[in-house]
């Protein structure tokens, strides 16, 4: 027996009423300890309930590409997690900051798959170019993730396209990205590798509605050959 249960023993053999504290002290332990877990059951819901309305929040507020193109990159890193967590990804947290790696969203797929994601809120007139698809390789490499997103406000250069396709990145451009934002899915976006940029006269017409410079009308070329 050990000792405790002797000094229970003879406890209640001195003092019959100590039985009576001995039981009213389990059960004030007892009720103590299923407040305090009700209390931290209904604090993690409200917690949870109240990410949930401010994700709700934010995704209403930015549906369009207009509103988007008004964002702040750290704005923009969180409605890219929101965006991922309403489309069924797990522990999805934004890490954007000064030396992040090259990490600004975190998460897992909904088939379980651990990923890094990049994001860019350039402004139509710019492109990402290879050298950001390169650091997201190496990125992707460092933290050793299942899968390495890039999603930006605008277009990739082909370089970085093929970069991106040729190593398994999923890309969501311009307007993948006024897709997602509609309401398809990010499997369903990220799914097209990219795809939907269009050709060279697409390209003109992106160049021209945002003015970009360097889109040169194509000359006719002569119907003969010139005489020296």
């Amino acid at each position: 027996m050990s000792l405790w249960a002797v000094v229970a023993v003879a406890a209640l053999a001195l003092w019959p009423w100590a039985g009576t504290l001995l039981l009213g002290a389990a059960v004030v332990g007892v009720a103590g300890a299923c407040v305090w877990w009700g209390l931290r059951v209904h604090r993690a819901l409200r917690e949870r309930d109240a990410r949930w309305r401010a994700q709700d929040r934010l995704l209403a507020a930015n549906r369009s590409l207009a509103e988007v193109d008004v964002l702040d990159g750290n704005a923009f890193e969180l409605l890219v997690a929101a965006l991922l967590r309403r489309d069924g990804c797990a522990d999805v947290v934004k890490v954007g900051r000064t030396g992040d790696n090259g990490r600004d969203v975190t998460g897992r797929l909904p088939d379980g798959r651990s990923m890094i994601v990049q994001c860019k809120r350039f402004g139509p007139r710019r492109s990402v170019g290879v050298r950001d698809m390169r650091d997201l390789l190496g990125t992707r490499t460092h933290f050793a993730a299942d899968v390495a997103v890039f999603v930006t406000t605008t277009r990739f250069t082909r370089q970085a396209l093929d970069l991106a396709v040729a190593n398994g990145i999923l890309v969501v451009h311009r307007d993948l990205l006024a897709s997602w934002l509609a309401g398809a899915s990010f499997a369903s976006v990220a799914g097209l590798g990219g795809r939907g940029q269009g050709d060279g006269r697409h390209l003109a017409r992106w160049r021209r509605a945002y003015g970009v410079a360097g889109v040169r009308a194509r000359r006719a070329r002569p119907v003969g050959r010139r005489r020296g």
